[in-house]
């Protein structure tokens, strides 16, 4: 599955404040991804090279309007956080940038 970046994408990095986590999430930023949150429990109010932290996946959607997720927690937490975006409304649906570019490759547009 191609992940499809654009400027509709609003990025939400959930480990934010370790060491994967900003490493890749300030690049992103730096190389014009719309990073708009990171989320990393109970370091909410914080910040990483100028990017929010929240508490919360749901917190971050609220108040950036972030449609994306990239997860850079310990291996035993990827599921819940996965699940933790889903339930926070992000996903694949029609809206997402991954399901306009299925549109276009099937309609043979680009």
């Amino acid at each position: 599955m191609a992940i499809v970046v654009d400027r509709e994408t609003h990025l939400v990095v959930q480990g934010l404040t370790g060491s994967e986590g900003s490493f890749h999430g300030v690049r992103n930023r730096d190389y014009g991804t719309q990073v708009v949150a990171g989320v990393t429990p109970g370091k909410g109010g914080q910040d990483v090279s100028g990017i929010p932290v929240f508490d919360t996946v749901a917190q971050a959607v609220a108040e950036t309007g972030a449609n994306t997720t990239m997860v850079f927690v310990p291996s035993r937490f990827a599921s819940d956080a996965i699940y933790e975006a889903v339930d926070a409304g992000i996903g694949t649906g029609s809206g997402s940038s991954a399901a306009r570019a299925r549109s276009r490759t099937r309609s043979g547009t680009s």
